[in-house]
């Protein structure tokens, strides 16, 4: 899967959400959606369908049924590691630091984040 280093638009990326929250989906369905949904031609539907599918995202199949080759959290979880990388030059409590600078963390977030911590660490 050629995915690594994917980023979508904002509206490619709605496109994606709702391939999938609704797969498997038929081609035809994501055309009446896309047309309602952001007044898409079906040529330019499907040209984004086939795009998605280039970039290793998901397969349409000879009957027209798009589905996922990766799950949305696995696509954001590299995202925010590709980001990481980039942004920051690898560095995780950079981007933490960062991050907190900007936004207020909980005390329910601060719970998470270590509970996440700690499992991660004993696996």
């Amino acid at each position: 899967m050629e995915n690594q280093g994917l980023l979508l638009g904002e509206i490619e990326g709605s496109f994606a959400d709702m391939i999938w929250e609704r797969e498997p989906i038929s081609s035809s369905e994501l055309v009446h959606l896309a047309a309602d949904a952001f007044h898409w031609k079906r040529t330019t539907t499907h040209n984004v369908i086939s795009r998605l599918c280039e970039k290793g995202l998901f397969k349409r199949d000879e009957k027209g049924i798009v589905s996922a080759l990766i799950s949305k959290d696995d696509y954001q979880a590299q995202q925010s590691g590709r980001f990481v990388d980039i942004v920051y030059k690898g560095s995780l409590p950079m981007f933490v630091s960062g991050f907190v600078r900007t936004r207020k963390l909980t005390d329910r977030d601060i719970e998470e984040i270590v509970a996440m911590l700690k499992k991660e660490k004993d696996s």
